[in-house]
Parts: C-alpha cells; sequence; structure tokens
C-alpha cells in the first residue's frame, strides 16, 4: 500500500513537472545561447502590479503558451524591483533605489523603457544576438500571445 501511494505521488509530481513554465535566468541564458540560439522573452514585473499578477494567473498559465515557450525560446520571468545584482552580457546592473524601500533595477530600465518611460507590465524580446526586436508594455491576453509567439517563431 505504501509503494502505491509513493507510486502515485511520484507520477503525480513528474506529471505536473512536464507542463510547467520553464524560468530562466539572465545568467543562465549567456550560457544557454553558446549551446542553442533563441529567442528571449523577458516578462517585466512588479509584485503590486495588478495587471502583472493577472498575466501570471492566466497568460503564462495557458498550456499551449508553457509549451511554445519552454520548446522554442527562453523565457526569464523578471522582477523589476529585484534587488540582487545581476550579470547579462558581461554588464553587472544593479538595483537603484529612488525612496524609501523603493527603486527600480538597471536591467529593467535597459530592457522595459519605451519612450523615456517604463511601465508594468512589460515584455522585452531579444533576439539570438541579444538586441531588443520587440517591446509591449500592456496586458496581453492569452489569445494575443499566442499570436505573438507564433510570429516571432518565424
Amino acid at each position: 500500500m505504501k509503494q502505491l501511494v509513493l507510486l502515485i505521488i511520484f507520477f503525480g509530481i513528474t506529471s505536473t513537472g512536464f507542463c510547467q513554465l520553464k524560468n530562466r535566468t539572465f545568467e543562465e541564458v549567456d550560457s544557454l545561447q553558446q549551446i542553442q540560439k533563441r529567442k528571449i522573452i523577458v516578462f517585466i514585473h512588479t509584485d503590486w502590479c495588478q495587471f502583472c499578477q493577472r498575466m501570471k494567473a492566466t497568460t503564462f498559465k495557458n498550456q499551449e503558451i508553457i509549451e511554445k515557450l519552454n520548446s522554442d525560446f527562453y523565457f526569464i520571468d523578471f522582477n523589476a524591483e529585484e534587488k540582487r545584482d545581476i550579470t547579462f552580457l558581461k554588464q553587472t546592473f544593479k538595483y537603484q533605489p529612488t525612496g524609501n524601500n523603493v527603486g527600480v533595477h538597471e536591467l529593467a530600465l535597459q530592457l522595459g523603457t519605451i519612450n523615456n518611460q517604463i511601465a508594468y507590465p512589460t515584455l522585452c524580446v531579444l533576439n539570438e544576438k541579444n538586441e531588443i526586436i520587440f517591446q509591449y508594455n500592456i496586458y496581453m491576453a492569452t489569445k494575443d500571445f499566442k499570436i505573438l509567439l507564433d510570429k516571432l517563431k518565424e
């Protein structure tokens, strides 16, 4: 009986693991690009942004989107208020405080600034050479995101 329960738990864990979105780090992507070139999709968000949380709960939970992101792209879920230093493209980016417990990460500004301002959520797509090829800073519904992924795959 114990073996059966353990078997059920094991298969439950491994089967759900296959349909989870693989979230990469900037440091990881630097190395992964050496092995296999792919476009990078960076989802720039904050914890307080309602539209960001809605995208996380809907768009990034869709199985078709998860499969496309995992197989064709490198996906980075990036909190714009991340406080740790991040090294990407041989450059170190830091958190920049702007007030009392308020600030933004330099890398979020680098990748998410559109028309001299940053808004959340922002999608930033980098090509295989790590150049920005697309930025979008409004909530993107599941069906629109699927269309974007198809166009990026071409």
